[in-house]
């Protein structure tokens, strides 16, 4: 198995936790707007973690394609939901998110196996 972003999220979590520590303030905002934004309604989590992965894609960002799709295995995504939004982010994003999108099926792998 393949751990790329097992390490990648462990390795980022450690630098902001230490972001917590040298902007308390900011990073309580950001914290508090995150759990705001996730909160079941209308849409659910689930949902929400799709779209946040989508942006996420779309934008080039390994670190929130790993803590996104780490979100979405532990909120049971099936393989099938998962292609599909990223079919979309496809479609949307074009080449640069293609590459992105297979990201974000190697972190699905490998969070999957864990």
């Amino acid at each position: 198995m393949s751990d790329v972003y097992a390490r990648l999220t462990s390795e980022l979590s450690a630098t902001i936790g230490g972001l917590h520590k040298d902007i308390p303030d900011v990073m309580k905002g950001f914290s508090s707007m995150a759990g705001a934004a996730l909160e079941d309604g209308a849409l659910s989590k689930k949902t929400k973690e799709l779209i946040a992965l989508s942006i996420g894609v779309a934008g080039h960002c390994k670190g929130c394609i790993g803590f996104h799709v780490k979100a979405l295995v532990a909120l049971g995504i099936t393989r099938e939901e998962l292609v599909e939004a990223l079919g979309m982010t496809i479609y949307m994003g074009g080449g640069p998110s293609l590459m992105y999108a297979a990201e974000a099926m190697q972190a699905f792998e490998e969070f999957s196996e864990s």
